[in-house]
């Protein structure tokens, strides 16, 4: 593995960054005190710092020896999940209920390295920026940044994001091309009906059934209208209706995901959804409110930006690390809003199996959003190491 030997020397200070992040996790669009810190380390070493993109944002701008008018973004999110940690270590988390329980914690301190470095080399031609990104738990941060003017004031050719990925080996690296993560997407359904007695249902219209026929329908939207070469998920995760065990209720309410790694399948399946509710419902004398929601888009990777971050990683942990055919995840990822408006790639980087852990996977598995879960610290070093390479690598290929 070939690590940048000045990076590798800072490691005992990335890992008490991340861990001091660790136990001060804020939720989206709080992280004043992540900012805050990240804000001052950046100015620290002498980056022009803006803030306040996304309420909570921070963009760190480094320029190269010479300008001349390139520049690509590096992104890393900064914001932590709502659940409480059931880690023991020094470095859990303070906040009760709140928890870096996905690593952007990691990110954010793999970030500030090569941004350390790429400022006390300047040893590429063109405009790093370095995006610190608020609210990427569902809560669009990434297009808060944008609608905020992110690529107006910070004009780039191409935009980069990375993620930790446990359960992938540490020194290895998912690249592929095309979609690497699904649309997020959620649906409520309000089906109205008339309440009555359960013993005289004949004098009511009862919309828990109603409800339970549209469970079993929408699932034939993906094995019957989607194409079964394209991927989608229909997950209904709420039904709630009635108070007594003798009523029959006046109303039944649903919600769900959808998941999509297309634009047209998720056009088709939110068509369908809706005539199946008016028709079903129609059908068994109850009528119902359908709203659909598009959260996230599909995580789109441009593939000759790929091919780049494949070849930077490969140099680093050897072409065999690199998996270029893992299949996508059905997770969602707001970097999908800043690849919608410029080329890129969004990679995973091996958290390993867990064996960091001081207690190994403690409590329960070392997944993402999971209470037991924290980042490997061996990572701060190879990720930053990626970056600083991406950037050099990127900035001197030829121009778009």
């Amino acid at each position: 593995m070939k690590l940048m030997e000045p990076i590798v020397e800072w490691q005992p200070e990335l890992v008490a960054i991340r861990r001091d992040i660790h136990a001060h996790p804020e939720l989206a669009y709080e992280e004043i005190r992540t900012s805050d810190l990240v804000a001052r380390l950046l100015q620290s070493w002498n980056i022009e710092v803006h803030r306040g993109l996304g309420v909570t944002g921070v963009v760190g701008t480094i320029h190269g020896r010479t300008q001349n008018g390139r520049a690509i973004g590096l992104r890393a999110d900064m914001d932590a999940l709502p659940l409480q940690e059931a880690n023991t270590f020094s470095h859990a988390s303070k906040h009760a209920g709140v928890m870096h329980a996905c690593g952007h914690d990691g990110h954010t301190a793999m970030l500030l390295a090569a941004a350390r470095y790429l400022a006390a080399h300047r040893d590429f031609d063109g405009t790093v920026y370095v995006i610190f990104q608020p609210a990427e738990e569902g809560q669009n941060g990434a297009q808060k940044m944008i609608e905020d003017g992110l690529f107006e004031l910070f004009p780039m050719e191409a935009v980069f994001g990375m993620h930790n990925w446990p359960g992938m080996a540490y020194g290895t690296f998912g690249v592929v091309d095309g979609p690497v993560m699904a649309s997020s997407n959620t649906f409520e359904i309000n089906v109205i009906g008339k309440g009555a007695h359960a013993a005289m249902p004949h004098l009511g219209h009862d919309p828990v059934m109603a409800a339970v026929q549209l469970a079993q329908a929408f699932q034939t939207i993906v094995t019957r209208d989607v194409d079964p070469l394209q991927s989608a998920v229909i997950s209904i995760t709420q039904i709630h209706a009635g108070s007594a065990d003798n009523i029959i209720a006046d109303n039944a309410q649903m919600r769900g995901t959808v998941r999509t790694f297309s634009n047209s399948a998720l056009d088709l399946i939110e068509q369908r959804m809706n005539e199946i509710t008016l028709h079903t419902c129609a059908a068994l004398n109850c009528t119902a409110d359908f709203n659909f929601v598009r959260r996230y888009p599909p995580t789109i990777n441009d593939p000759a930006e790929a091919a780049i971050c494949a070849d930077v990683a490969g140099g680093i942990v050897g072409k065999p690390n690199i998996h270029r055919t893992i299949p996508p995840s059905m997770g969602a990822e707001d970097f999908a809003f800043m690849l919608n408006e410029k080329p890129g790639c969004y990679v995973w980087i091996g958290n390993g199996q867990g064996d960091h852990r001081i207690l190994g996977h403690g409590a329960g598995p070392c997944m993402l959003h999971n209470g037991s879960y924290d980042f490997n610290d061996d990572l701060l070093p190879l990720g930053a190491t990626y970056w600083v390479q991406l950037a050099h690598k990127r900035l001197s290929s030829p121009a778009p």
